[in-house]
């Protein structure tokens, strides 16, 4: 079927089931190869990518539409979700449905409420849903080579940001990392977050003293150097130190 053809036909269909003038965009940041990921879909019509968002349901709640959102646009269930924001500059989503004329449901104005997931990318087979190309999981740097739609950049950012804030509050650790890992690994992880590099020494002290870590009897094998301890979260203590709020870095 024809890309604008199914969007017309969606539309129809949209205007009975969906609140007008609300939409959600969840922003899925992954962690593979010691960098950040972001979860993406590339439309089947303009050929664009855009995050996996969508509309809410006349009779249901945010956060369950946002859960739906999800599985049926990607896929993805179980992940770690947090409302971030609120975006709506006038004239945000019109731009990318120029080609319809107003009465399009998608063509409306749309105030979108955003929030961040975290997911372990390879736990995660992404599905496309009819109306995309593809759904790929892309690395922040490569942002800027792809053609984003609509103002999801900004929200990118702003989630991205946000999880910087949030980073010594949040079990951001347990969404993001294997359940068993390395002291190096976890620091990567927040080396991506903050966007800089962390003094090894004081990171593995503050780590160490938080006391939210079990170390494992094995290590991790097959590497050229000395096999590295593993660890797991020390779940209890974890939820515990989040309370209070976990050191600065």
């Amino acid at each position: 079927m024809d890309s604008k053809q199914q969007i017309l036909d969606k539309s129809n269909e949209a205007k009975e089931l969906f609140l007008p003038h609300i939409s959600a965009d969840p922003v899925i940041f992954g962690f593979d190869q010691n960098d950040l990921k972001v979860l993406l879909i590339k439309m089947n019509y303009r050929k664009q990518w855009l995050l996996p968002g969508g509309y809410v349901k006349k009779d249901e709640d945010l956060d369950e539409a946002v859960e739906r959102i999800l599985k049926d646009r990607a896929g993805v269930t179980g992940v770690y979700l947090e409302e971030f924001g609120v975006f709506g500059k006038k004239n945000r989503s019109e731009f990318y449905f120029e080609d319809f004329d107003e009465t399009l449901f998608h063509k409306q104005r749309f105030i979108s409420i955003g929030y961040y997931a975290l997911y372990n990318p390879t736990k995660l087979n992404p599905i496309p849903d009819e109306l995309s190309e593809k759904v790929e999981w892309i690395y922040l740097n490569q942002l800027s080579e792809i053609d984003l739609a609509m103002d999801h950049r900004e929200i990118v950012d702003k989630a991205l940001m946000t999880l910087r804030e949030k980073i010594s509050t949040k079990p951001i650790g347990y969404n993001l990392l294997p359940e068993k890992f390395t002291l190096s690994e976890l620091q990567k992880l927040y080396e991506a977050i903050l966007g800089k590099e962390l003094n090894r020494g004081n990171f593995y002290r503050k780590i160490k003293n938080l006391g939210i870590l079990n170390k494992l009897e094995e290590q991790r094998r097959g590497g050229a150097h000395k096999s590295p301890d593993l660890y797991s979260f020390d779940e209890e203590n974890y939820e515990r130190a989040l309370e209070n709020g976990l050191s600065n870095w």
